[in-house]
């Protein structure tokens, strides 16, 4: 069952949490709010969609120490910092953290509701390539020793006479093998399989 997109706010402020909360649920969206930054890592689900709007001083963990403790979790979620005491060390050790955005208050609500859509239509997006990323991972699992071998050659740009001879086998033999890899790892072409095997493999820091 898919979960519903999520905005996680975390403020021990009552009334600006309320306030962001109303103005969240306002436009449709579902809002799930903390009062601490533990309470949130207490009880949200990682793999919620949506992204996580938190203010930076609070009781406990701040929010920069929140943005610090989840990059070891397996939060995907965009980070948005909202806080009324910004100065230059706060915003870059919140973007060297991880964070989206940072937002001052006060601040104008449809500012804050479009950085909040921003957010969700990026972790979106990273979702869909990750899923897509797994799909080609598990392709790749089920290739045998020998189409391992004649795929990264494939990668690296040689020619199936070249993979015969660095693999001591017939041209035929290696045809027979790439076609099996093609269709195992559903490319349509040799283009494809290079680009779903390389987008598959990139990190996920280098993820959009």
């Amino acid at each position: 069952m898919m979960k519903e997109t999520t905005v996680f706010l975390i403020d021990d402020d009552d009334a600006m949490r309320k306030s962001i909360d109303y103005l969240i649920r306002s436009i449709g969206l579902r809002c799930q709010s903390y009062a601490t930054a533990q309470d949130f890592l207490d009880g949200a689900d990682p793999e919620t969609p949506g992204c996580i709007l938190t203010d930076v001083r609070m009781p406990g963990l701040s929010g920069l120490d929140l943005l610090e403790e989840i990059r070891g979790r397996a939060f995907l979620s965009p980070v948005i910092i909202i806080t009324g005491h910004a100065d230059v060390p706060m915003a870059v050790r919140a973007f060297k953290s991880g964070a989206l955005d940072f937002i001052e208050k006060p601040f104008n609500d449809q500012m804050l509701l479009d950085k909040v859509q921003e957010a969700i239509e990026l972790d979106a997006s990273r979702r869909t390539v990750l899923s897509k990323r797994a799909t080609v991972m598990d392709r790749l699992g089920t290739l045998t020793t020998r189409e391992t071998e004649v795929l990264e050659r494939v990668i690296a740009g040689k020619a199936n006479k070249e993979v015969a001879a660095d693999l001591g086998l017939s041209e035929k033999t290696i045809e027979v093998h790439r076609s099996r890899v093609m269709k195992k790892m559903q490319a349509l072409n040799a283009a494809d399989l290079i680009r779903m095997v390389l987008e598959a493999r990139q990190t996920p820091e280098t993820i959009a």
